[in-house]
C-alpha cells in the first residue's frame, strides 16, 4: 500500500513540476499575435491565391495590420475581394485606402491555328512549360500561346480556358479576379494584367513576337511587324516600340482606337466597344439632273 501511495505522490510531483515548467516556458517564449490579424483574415476571401503578393490570406492579413500601424495601406490590395473587401478591412483598421483601377487578365496572342499552322508534332509531356523548354513548340513562332493549359490549371476561379478551335487561351472577364496566377503560370509571359477600362473597354497589342517583320509574318499571319505606324498615330504617347513589337500603356491610352485603324496586320485589338456605325451611302442627285434636263 505504501509503495502505491509513494508512486502516486512521485508521479503527481513530476506532473506538477512539468506543468510549472511548461507554464513558465509558454510565458517566456510566447509569440504575441495581434488579434486584428484574425479579424482581418475573416474578412478576406480565403482563396490563398497569392495574387496580393503574399503566400496566402494569412500573410496578407498580417501585412495589412502592419501597414495600418505604419499609417498607410497603399500598395496592399486583395484582387479577389476587390474594393468591397478592402473597404471593409480599412473600416476595421480605421484607415483610408486608395482603390486602384480594376484589372483583368489579357492573352496577348492572336495566332490561331489558321494563322499560325503547326509544322511539327510534339509528343512529350503536354504542358506549356515542358513544350517551351523543348523549343518553339508545334508552330514556327517561339513566342505564341502553346495551348496546353498551364494557365487553366493555375486558375482557381474557372476564368480561363483553351478554345477548342483556335487553340488559344481565352479569359472570361466576368470570372477573372486579376489574381495573377495565370500570368505566373505562362512560361512565355503572354498573359498580362491590364486595366479593365471603363465599361470593360480596352485596347492592346495581341502579339509579343520580337522577330523582325518578315520573320514574324512567316511564323504567324497575326504578328506585329514593328512598322511603327501605331506609334506615329497615337497623340498621347501611349504606344512604344521595343524589340520589333509595339506595346500600349493602358495608363496613357485614351481609347481613341486610331491605332487599330492604321495597323496593317490588324494585331491591335479593341475589346467591348460598340460596333462602328455603317457609313451612309452617297446617292447622286439623279432627280435634280432630270429636272435640269
Amino acid at each position: 500500500m505504501n509503495d502505491i501511495l509513494i508512486a502516486v505522490i512521485v508521479l503527481g510531483g513530476i506532473g506538477l513540476v512539468s506543468a510549472v515548467v511548461l507554464y513558465l516556458c509558454s510565458k517566456r517564449f510566447a509569440v504575441y499575435e495581434d488579434p486584428r490579424i484574425g479579424e482581418v483574415g475573416e474578412l478576406l476571401p480565403g482563396a490563398n491565391c497569392g495574387g496580393c503578393g503574399f503566400a496566402g490570406c494569412g500573410g496578407m492579413a498580417e501585412a495589412l495590420v502592419k501597414g495600418a500601424d505604419k499609417g498607410s495601406l497603399n500598395g496592399l490590395t486583395c484582387p479577389v475581394g476587390g474594393s468591397e473587401v478592402m473597404t471593409r478591412v480599412a473600416d476595421l483598421l480605421g484607415m483610408a485606402i486608395q482603390n486602384g483601377a480594376p484589372q483583368v487578365a489579357v492573352v496577348r496572342c492572336g495566332g490561331t491555328c489558321e494563322l499560325r499552322p503547326k509544322i511539327v508534332q510534339y509528343g512529350g509531356l503536354r504542358t506549356c512549360s515542358a513544350m517551351h523548354a523543348c523549343g518553339a513548340g508545334e508552330s514556327a513562332c517561339g513566342y505564341g500561346c502553346l495551348g496546353c493549359g498551364d494557365c487553366v490549371a493555375a486558375c482557381q476561379f474557372d476564368a480561363i480556358h483553351i478554345h477548342p478551335e483556335t487553340g488559344l487561351a481565352e479569359v472570361d472577364e466576368d470570372r477573372c479576379t486579376a489574381c495573377g496566377a495565370c500570368t505566373r503560370a505562362c512560361p512565355r509571359g503572354i498573359i498580362e494584367l491590364r486595366r479593365k477600362g471603363p465599361k470593360g473597354r480596352r485596347v492592346f497589342v495581341s502579339c509579343v513576337n520580337r522577330d523582325k517583320g518578315a520573320s514574324a509574318m512567316k511564323a504567324c499571319k497575326a504578328a506585329c511587324i514593328g512598322c511603327g505606324k501605331c506609334v506615329k498615330e497615337c497623340q498621347f504617347g501611349a504606344i512604344s516600340l521595343d524589340g520589333n513589337v509595339s506595346y500600349i500603356d493602358s495608363e496613357k491610352c485614351r481609347l481613341c482606337r486610331k491605332c487599330v485603324d492604321v495597323c496593317p496586320t490588324k494585331v491591335i485589338h479593341a475589346v467591348n466597344f460598340p460596333a462602328p456605325k455603317p457609313k451612309p451611302e452617297v446617292v447622286e442627285p439623279i432627280i435634280k439632273k432630270e429636272e435640269e434636263a
